[in-house]
């Protein structure tokens, strides 16, 4: 389970008015995922449930690899395995992928929150979930355009991944990055995972796959997990990878325009409020109007 750390500093907090001001910026990370580099293993998947201590209970097998059928409460990270016929090439592709949360710099999930500081962004730029101020209104699962929060039937709480922020607070790594016997993982400042994505792309550009990139999707502004794709172009091949991710309309017009008009018409009420108060006084009430009351009164006590 995720908790504030002291190392890492905040720059932002669910339902909360203005950004906290990191008290020191944090270099920016971000976990590199090369699809091309991925044997499938499922180390990251284990790795990641030691960690958190977490526990899936065995599914029917409904003839997929993937094991849990989905995210869950207790998976944070999932081997996703899909083939593709690549028809223009005339061959037969596997394409394996680890799902899990994108850190978004933009994140819809802290956007849609209502809870007060029950989502939390680092200066760092890894979105964190602090159950402790959960309500499991599950806005944080319509918030996301990665679909990636899951609610938990037991407490009533999301969760995802946290990037390991309790091990990054100390200096380390995720663990899913550690377990990697492929090095299909690797984690550092976004700069420097950047300049590795750049590196790997054209290694696979030189090999044949002409449309090879990265995923950092603009829509978010960037994430801190990104990918390095043999078909960038087509993001969606990859067990449903969305194509260009944007946070729904929805939560922008809930928590943008309709937030604001709503405050300015509280504004515009109390104005209007002080101005009746300035202009006709405070409202009395008339002699005429107490024996009137009395009269009333007298009549139901009779």
């Amino acid at each position: 389970m995720a908790y504030i750390q002291p190392k890492l500093d905040l720059v932002r907090r669910s339902a909360s008015s203005g950004a906290e001001p990191a008290l020191s910026r944090e270099t920016e990370v971000a976990k590199l995922i090369d699809i091309s580099k991925c044997i499938g293993c499922k180390a990251c998947q284990v790795a990641c449930m030691e960690w958190n201590e977490l526990r899936q209970e065995p599914e029917e097998n409904v003839g997929v690899y993937d094991n849990p059928h989905d995210l869950n409460p207790n998976t944070w990270t999932l081997m996703r395995y899909t083939e593709y016929e690549n028809t223009a090439e005339d061959r037969l592709e596997w394409l394996i992928r680890k799902d899990g949360c994108m850190h978004c710099t933009d994140p819809g999930c802290l956007k849609a929150c209502p809870s007060p500081g029950a989502i939390v962004q680092y200066s760092n730029g890894i979105v964190d979930f602090i159950s402790e101020a959960c309500i499991g209104c599950g806005y944080c699962v319509k918030g996301c355009p990665f679909n990636i929060p899951r609610i938990s039937k037991a407490d009533h709480k999301a969760y995802k991944c946290t990037l390991c922020s309790d091990r990054v607070a100390e200096g380390m790594g995720p663990a899913c990055a550690k377990a990697c016997p492929t090095k299909a993982i690797t984690f550092g400042s976004k700069d420097d995972m950047i300049a590795l994505a750049n590196e790997r792309v054209e290694d696979l550009k030189e090999r044949g796959y002409a449309r090879a990139g990265l995923y950092d999707p603009p829509g978010v502004n960037g994430t801190h997990v990104m990918y390095v794709l043999h078909h960038a172009d087509k993001p969606s091949l990859y067990a449903g990878l969305p194509d260009a991710p944007r946070i729904s309309p929805l939560v922008e017009t809930w928590k943008g325009v309709t937030k604001y008009a709503g405050m300015l018409a509280m504004g515009a009420a109390a104005v209007v409020g002080i101005g009746h108060y300035l202009m006709a006084g405070p409202n009395e009430v008339s002699e005429h109007d107490e024996a009137e009351a009395r009269k009333l009164k007298e009549g139901r006590d009779a």
